[in-house]
């Protein structure tokens, strides 16, 4: 939830039973930041700094949480067109885990090739590779389910492959308004990286539907800001 999920918001948040809090979606270089100056002038929020201050912003933010929630892990969803920036963040002192956005679908980020774009990439593998190899914390991989031409299937094994840590899915499916939790069921079959379910966890039942699936945990994000959960975390 780029623009939001912010540092205040998160220590606002964390009580509620969140074991991990993510920050961002952050733009780390020239096209990413000038694709979210675009989000913005047509009244999309976003998170917008320039160049010579996102990173000391990130590391601020991070401190910022871990200060209140030592134990919490604390992630930072970002966005690149290269792997140099977010490998740069992924050794932010205090940062657990760095989690690569192809999950994005504003049709500024899209235009550089970046956010679910970047499902298609031939190099995405070796993306992915660079970033793990050269960080000092796990990495993540947030991708977006059913994208036209793309078998998120084959994507999950390639994240897998690359050696990332966890892979985030967000399980929509067009035209549904619920989670793909027959795409969540196979890809947990096939894969032994620890798979995070997304999206429409906004009820007890939903909750209970994705964790059948056999993702390892869960992750919410608007269904936090209505205030109108109506389980414990605890519970799961």
């Amino acid at each position: 939830m780029a623009g939001i999920t912010n540092a205040s918001f998160l220590n606002k948040v964390i009580p509620h039973g969140f074991d991990v809090a993510t920050l961002g979606g952050y733009s780390l270089d020239a096209p990413t930041i000038e694709a979210s100056k675009k989000i913005i002038e047509r009244g999309r929020k976003e998170f917008d700094f320039p160049l010579d201050e996102i990173f000391s912003h990130i590391e601020s933010e991070v401190a910022s949480i871990k200060k209140l929630h030592s134990g919490v892990k604390v992630s930072a969803n970002v966005r690149a067109t290269t792997p140099q920036p977010i490998i740069e963040v992924g050794k932010i002192n205090d940062l657990d885990i760095v989690e690569i956005n192809c999950h994005c679908r504003q049709e500024e980020i899209l235009a550089i090739g970046c956010g679910q774009e970047m499902l298609k990439r031939a190099d995405l593998g070796d993306f992915i590779s660079q970033v793990v190899d050269n960080v000092d914390c796990e990495v993540s991989v947030k991708i977006r389910a059913n994208v036209e031409d793309v078998d998120t299937l084959k994507i999950a094994c390639l994240i897998e492959d690359a050696g990332a840590n966890y892979l985030h899915i967000d399980a929509m499916k067009k035209g549904v308004f619920d989670a793909d939790y027959n795409l969540l069921r196979e890809i947990c079959n096939n894969v032994q990286i620890q798979v995070i379910g997304n999206n429409s966890v906004n009820s007890k039942l939903n909750a209970q539907k994705m964790v059948a699936t056999g993702v390892d945990g869960f992750s919410i994000a608007r269904g936090v800001i209505s205030g109108n959960l109506d389980f414990n975390l605890s519970d799961f």
